[in-house]
């Protein structure tokens, strides 16, 4: 398709850092400053740059195609690891930067595992995280497992953009449907294959027919979804968009909502097109109506085509392809860059031969011009209003300076914050209490997020107190085997030097601490790298109303072994009551989850209040997926309007937080083999890797995360307008004549308290009846169920009444929370449990022997190329 021939790709060496949300804009129904990152971990190899370009330029004709002619992708930023050997071609960044990138290209999480994944925690229709892709994916050699991987890009973009979910969930393979039979987790159904289960035994493997589980009701764990290789069917690109017919998004006519799909339980059991055509993407952008081939010609002029008759080579291709190749009533336009871009020929209609020398009269004749270097990082440290700040935000954000805003108080310009925002720089904040350490916690965060983990200095200890003359500061920090390089303690005062007295975790006083009396500070670096355990540090004030501080900082031990990180956020950069914030901490060892950690969120309003915040990791409430290393919870405690600071501690005791090796929840679907002429040809099995969670040793960690604003806060008590949060782990199962059910408790204000006016169920024979008209539905008694504490694990079992449906195959439950201010919370995911034992596959099980299978031989599996 012409539309997409204009696709630009900028080359980046980056070195600059930012704040971590993406630069995606949308403009004239393409994508713009769409941002892929080559992590600094990755081997130099140019042939990731040319699959990259392969990659984008097949996704934008497949995105144009499966959002109805609305979507592609008009530019692109390759930033590149500046170890790589330098080259003409690449630019300096201006404020692009890793943090900031939609893709990542960077080593497996674990060794062997090469599936790609969306990193996504936030809520449904929310923009998520980014891209992870592998180097052996993104070259080609996992065509087989992943299918294209130009048409995998639109599925995880997807995710990425308009926070939908996948069409499948491995933890639910399948379900049983009203026609009494067991059908794959899918949409749409008209996706065919067979259901079978791959078993060897005494040198011969088959396929068999998958049996019943005799609890579940479903098929047995080992039971696949082959599907059929030769496909009519065009939904969904959210199921499997490896297949060739695939071409839509699955829309409400052909949607199934009672799939137990990921993007039902996040989504309400909307479709995935009906979340998609709520974003706003697709409310500021119509369907492109013109169905004429539309070409833009980005032609390099730059000093670097001089040489290997390089402009010479471009205008013959050129030539021949505006004499030749494009036809008559295609729009032609033209642009030249060097080290700037300018238009030199608007779209024309090409009639004839007038309009096809017009732009060959247009053709650059001579290769000049440079690279410009652009980027530079402001750090601004402000305490006061501006009222002249706004004439300069454009300036600053072509000048492609990165500006950090570090607002002391509360009275920054808005226009300061503004270009802090527009440039992607930090914006955090820091109140005049000086014990919250919140200035230096600021200063501290910005560490370079383009450079290798390993070299990044990470926080360990932040903490301050305000005491007394001969009072104490006593505390412990605990350095682990991942950090020890460059170890950094610093010590403030206020009014007097204090007595600092530190051990290490052999109880030897470290002693050489250097003191600047002018600065009020005294400072130590541990040389070499430091001994791991407990460092005891003993504060005394010599003053009263003495306000002291220690921080400390620390590198990792070994280039080789990521250390253990965390990073904070909140879901919104401003907001209004009586809406909700979410504090998200993502705690990690490269890109692998730990789990299991305490991780506490402390947040400081503009009057210096500050609330402490447990986040929790249980799939519940705020948090959208349990065990995923992303600890969240709602905060709703606001003390007045204007700027919230945010820090997060994680600590990880003995025996307690651990490495989860599951695989992550938005991956691209794995293709276990297809079913040709009615034979299943099997790809190579997916790399497995044992779940079971590595044990870590005791860690602590410190983070600031970007300030964010509040308004509309009333003064004195806030009133109660904060219902219970939505359940979203509801789970039924059939147990005789009984339903039983398991959720998580919400609180009272979103997940923070005790609901004390119970819960409201009900129940209904059809899925949507009970999502669009819960009230309607048959209620259930619920007098005798007492809420619990806010996160706990909450049971209940019912005899369900006669419901109105006739011939009913299911019945479908819902639940409501309801506080002390009988403020009711959203109806909780639906829960089901089939009324009937499902039919056994009719299909005929001729066990024929799986690829490559003898039994007198043992098992030689062929892998077969099948998807081109």
């Amino acid at each position: 398709m012409g539309l997409f021939q204009g696709l630009v790709f900028f080359l980046l060496l980056y070195l600059l850092q930012g704040s971590n949300s993406s630069f995606v804009k949308l403009n004239d129904n393409g994508y713009e400053d769409v941002i892929i990152a080559i992590d600094p971990g990755v081997p130099e190899d140019e042939n990731i740059i040319e699959q990259l370009k392969e990659i984008v330029t097949t996704a934008s004709t497949y995105l144009f195609e499966a959002t109805q002619k609305r979507f592609f992708f008009k530019n692109i930023s390759i930033l590149i690891p500046e170890s790589w050997e330098d080259s003409l071609q690449y630019k300096r960044p201006t404020h692009e930067s890793y943090t900031h990138a939609d893709v990542r290209v960077a080593p497996p999480t674990i060794l062997g595992r090469d599936e790609p994944y969306t990193r996504q925690f936030t809520e449904c229709g929310e923009k998520a995280e980014y891209i992870h892709f592998t180097p052996d994916f993104v070259l080609g050699k996992k065509l087989n497992e992943y299918g294209p991987a130009g048409r995998l890009l639109v599925h995880e973009w997807a995710h990425l953009r308009w926070g939908v979910f996948d069409e499948y969930n491995e933890d639910q393979p399948f379900y049983s449907t009203k026609s009494k039979k067991i059908e794959a987790t899918r949409c749409s159904s008209g996706i065919s294959g067979l259901n079978r289960v791959y078993t060897c035994q005494g040198g011969s493997c088959v396929f068999r027919k998958c049996r019943i589980n005799s609890t579940t009701k479903l098929y047995e764990k080992d039971c696949q979804f082959f599907p059929d290789e030769v496909q009519t069917e065009k939904a969904s690109v959210m199921f499997m968009q490896s297949i060739d017919s695939v071409i839509e998004f699955c829309n409400k006519k052909n949607h199934i909502p009672e799939a137990p799909s990921l993007q039902n339980i996040k989504c309400g059991h909307r479709s995935t097109w009906e979340v998609i055509s709520n974003s706003e993407d697709f409310k500021n952008s119509p369907p492109m109506e013109t169905s004429e081939r539309i070409v833009c010609l980005v032609l390099d002029k730059s000093g670097s085509m001089s040489g290997s008759d390089r402009l010479n080579r471009m205008n013959q291709a050129a030539k021949y392809f505006l004499l030749q190749t494009v036809e008559n009533g295609s729009w032609v336009g033209m642009v030249h860059f060097d080290s700037t871009a300018s238009i030199k020929s608007e779209l024309i209609q090409i009639k004839g031969n007038t309009e096809r020398n017009t732009l060959l009269e247009r053709l650059p004749s001579v290769a000049s011009g440079g690279t410009s270097i652009y980027g530079s990082e402001i750090v601004l440290l402000t305490d006061g209003e501006d009222s002249t700040a706004g004439s300069c935000v454009e300036t600053v954000k072509q000048s492609g300076v990165i500006i950090h805003l570090l607002a002391l108080g509360p009275d920054a310009a808005i226009a300061v914050i503004q270009m802090s925002d527009i440039t992607g720089g930090k914006h955090l904040y820091a109140t005049d209490t000086a014990e919250n350490n919140g200035l230096i916690d600021a200063f501290g965060s910005l560490t370079s997020e383009n450079a290798n983990p390993t070299q990044k200095a990470l926080q360990l200890e932040s903490k301050g107190s305000t005491l007394n003359s001969d009072s104490w500061m006593n505390d412990t920090v605990i350095i682990d085997s991942t950090v020890g390089k460059d170890t950094f303690f610093q010590v403030t005062w206020s009014k007097q030097p204090p007595k600092i007295s530190l051990w290490n975790p052999s109880g030897t006083p470290v002693t050489n601490f250097i003191v600047d009396t002018a600065s009020k500070m005294a400072y130590l670096t541990i040389p070499g790298t430091a001994q791991v355990g407990s460092w005891t540090y003993h504060l005394q004030a010599k003053a009263n109303s003495e306000t002291l501080t220690m921080t400390v900082t620390s590198r990792a031990a070994n280039s080789s072994v990521p250390p253990i990180t965390v990073n904070a956020k909140m879901n919104k950069n401003a907001n209004s009551f009586p809406n909700p914030m979410i504090v998200y901490a993502e705690v990690l060892q490269g890109y692998i989850p730990i789990i299991g950690a305490s991780v506490t969120a402390i947040i400081e309003s503009n009057s210096g209040i500050t609330q402490v915040l447990e986040l929790l990791d249980n799939g519940a409430g705020a948090d959208a997926f349990k065990n995923d290393g992303v600890y969240s919870r709602y905060f709703t405690a606001y003390s007045d309007n204007g700027r919230y600071g945010l820090k997060v501690r994680a600590h990880g005791g003995t025996n307690s937080a651990r490495q989860s090796f599951q695989h992550p929840a938005n991956r691209a679907a794995f293709i276990p083999g297809w079913v040709v002429n009615g034979e299943i040809k099997q790809n190579p099995p997916r790399p497995e890797t044992d779940d079971a969670q590595t044990v870590l040793e005791t860690f602590s960690r410190t983070a600031t995360g970007d300030a964010f604003v509040m308004s509309g806060v009333p003064s004195g008590p806030l009133p109660d307008l904060f219902p219970p949060s939505q359940i979203t782990d509801l789970h039924a199962t059939l147990d005789g004549d009984n339903i039983n059910l398991t959720w998580t408790a919400p609180g009272d204000d979103f997940d923070v308290g005790t609901g004390k006016n119970g819960y409201i169920i009900r129940i209904s024979g059809n899925i949507t009846d009970l999502r669009d008209n819960f009230d309607d539905a048959l209620q259930v008694n619920t007098s005798d169920l007492a809420p619990k504490k806010a996160n706990s694990e909450e049971t209940f079992a019912f005899k369900p009444g006669k419901i109105s449906e006739e011939n009913a195959t299911h019945i479908f439950i819902a639940i409501r929370s309801v506080d002390k201010s009988n403020l009711t919370s959203k109806s909780s995911n639906i829960a089901q449990v089939a009324l009937f034992v499902p039919q056994e596959d009719p299909s005929p099980d001729p066990n024929y022997p799986g690829p490559g299978s003898n039994p007198s031989a043992g098992v030689n599996i062929t892998t077969l190329v099948l998807i081109t």
